[in-house]
């Protein structure tokens, strides 16, 4: 056989007892009563006698701080009675659009036609508004298509904030925070990233309100001593499996994997589906690596008849290091079966397992590319088969049991809408969306080792193309996603809670990406976000 590739993956940093060391300062069961105090203060606080738009600004800092989820009912009811024509300056008219739709309320963009000239253009003379053009700049990313006026928006408020930007006369936090938006606006951002950015710039301002502070920094420890004694379990599970001792060339990233599912499912009840979608994660990663780089063409049919046959009596032909990946599979997905079994009385075999042989199939369609020497010829070609391989469309199945489970509608006619699962634009697009980041962020490492297969490198040879032209391509093709995204949100008829998940894991993928090849670099700037929300209390 032929020497085998290496990826050059450095091990984890999260060494199973480093995790156990961690201490959370805080937790339900001692601070739980605090906690409802401090809900029932902010919500006083936010009932209280108040001009509309310092409502709006505070449903706007509740939001950035991840505890408007405490207060949807009371936000929903205030924005129902507001008249969106009200507001006369940029930054309340902006809020106030982007604050109704993010919560499902019909809102048309020609509230910014009285900003605009007669050619359809901005007025130059806001250019000197930069909070508005920051609120109007963000209001832009809840767009759909065919919303001339809101592409205007993103174009004008872009160009005049980097302007802005460049004359360095502004306000320290307001140029910081410009500076974040046009990297990642706030419609694309993880709300628990978010809220620990802005609770430091929350602190610094001369009107917050103490218990509105107070309820943030609470809530965002409680919710990680939830997450840290998952982890904690999830850390002794992995060391159990040695996945890392007999795949020694594999990235081992189940710190990163539960980050992932912790974006996706940021809710403590959720507590089962994080669990589960880690295990997925962990295991599918050194599986992608199997795949990618280090099994034979030969070992991976093999493996791929082998998950097609679903049986431990499959692993007889496979070789020493796959068994070990089989077993893993095999028997994490048993688990879930016998939950499912137990607590539900349904068999969701057959729906699990048709996720995980397309996902496997289609790691082996782009070995066989790998292997034969080909290249896709069209980007087409390449994505109708990498949105599967990126291994979203399974992490999505687990949500989406986990929601019909939640809401009590889990049985067997709700699980027929698995049966169209390939069809739905809310399991396309977000994992198109991720798709198209992760190769923006991995492309570059991957073309080095003669991995050549990416969107970046088909769409170069489709038009024939630069890197740094395929690049910016793949950008707009990600915005214009975005906003099918945004109207796939707004109209879906699948279970409650499904659309948000959805939506909180493309999020959370933005936010991961930031930081270059979440699953495969160990920088420093990872480990800092990964300790800053899941490790270290504010």
């Amino acid at each position: 056989m032929s020497e085998r590739r290496s990826g050059g993956y450095l091990p984890t940093v999260w060494d199973p007892e480093l995790i156990q060391s961690f201490t959370p300062l805080c937790t339900y069961e001692s601070d739980g009563h605090r906690l409802e105090e401090l809900k029932h203060a902010t919500q006083l606080l936010f009932k209280s006698p108040t001009r509309p738009e310092e409502k709006l600004d505070m449903i706007n800092k509740m939001q950035r701080l991840d505890v408007a989820k405490h207060f949807k009912k009371e936000i929903k009811e205030f924005l129902t009675h507001l008249d969106p024509n009200t507001p006369t300056d940029l930054f309340t008219v902006a809020l106030q659009f982007r604050l109704l739709r993010h919560y499902g309320f019909s809102v048309g963009s020609d509230v910014f036609n009285k900003f605009m000239n007669s050619d359809g253009k901005f007025k130059e003379c806001l250019s000197e508004d930069a909070a508005g053009l920051l609120s109007l700049y963000e209001a832009s990313h809840l767009g759909v298509h065919e919303e001339d006026v809101l592409d205007e928006a993103k174009a004008f408020s872009t160009k005049q904030l980097k302007l802005a930007l460049d004359k360095l006369e502004l306000e320290k936090d307001l140029a910081q925070q410009i500076k974040e938006s046009l990297e990642v606006p706030l419609h694309w951002r993880l709300p628990r990233m978010e809220a620990r950015n802005f609770i430091n710039i929350y602190q610094r301002d001369e009107n917050k309100k103490l218990a509105l502070l107070e309820l943030a920094k609470l809530d965002f420890n409680l919710l990680q001593s939830v997450y840290l004694q998952e982890l904690k379990e999830l850390a002794e599970w992995w060391k159990g499996l040695k996945m890392k001792d007999k795949l020694p060339f594999a990235r081992d990233r189940m710190v990163e994997s539960y980050f992932w599912a912790m974006g996706s499912v940021p809710d403590p009840k959720f507590s089962k589906c994080r669990r589960n979608m880690t295990k997925y994660a962990s295991l599918v990663t050194m599986l992608d690596d199997v795949y990618d780089i280090y099994g034979s063409k030969d070992e991976l049919h093999k493996y791929t008849t082998a998950v097609k046959r679903w049986d431990l009596e499959a692993i007889v032909e496979l070789p020493e290091y796959m068994k070990v990946c089989y077993k893993g599979m095999y028997n994490h997905v048993n688990e879930m079966l016998e939950d499912a079994l137990n607590t539900l009385g349904l068999d969701i075999l057959p729906y699990i397992k048709d996720q995980w042989m397309c996902y496997v199939q289609s790691l082996h369609v782009e070995a066989e590319w790998y292997y034969g020497e080909y290249m896709p010829t069209t980007l087409d070609e390449y994505l109708k088969n990498a949105w599967i391989s990126i291994g979203i469309p399974v992490g999505l199945a687990y949500i989406f049991l986990a929601m019909l489970e939640d809401s009590n509608s889990l049985n067997q006619c709700e699980l027929q809408l698995f049966e169209q699962w390939s069809s739905s634009d809310l399991f396309y697009l977000p994992s198109l969306i991720t798709r198209l980041l992760d190769d923006l962020s991995t492309s570059e490492v991957e073309m080095e080792r003669g991995e050549a297969i990416n969107s970046i490198q088909c769409y170069m040879i489709q038009e024939g193309v630069s890197e740094e032209e395929a690049r910016d391509h793949i950008k707009d093709l990600i915005s214009d996603l975005w906003k099918k995204l945004n109207k796939s949100v707004a109209h879906s008829s699948l279970p409650t809670g499904f659309a948000e998940a959805a939506l909180a894991m493309v999020r959370c993928v933005h936010g991961m990406y930031q930081f270059g090849d979440w699953f495969g670099i160990q920088s420093k700037a990872n480990k800092d976000c990964q300790n800053s929300l899941l490790f270290n209390g504010v």
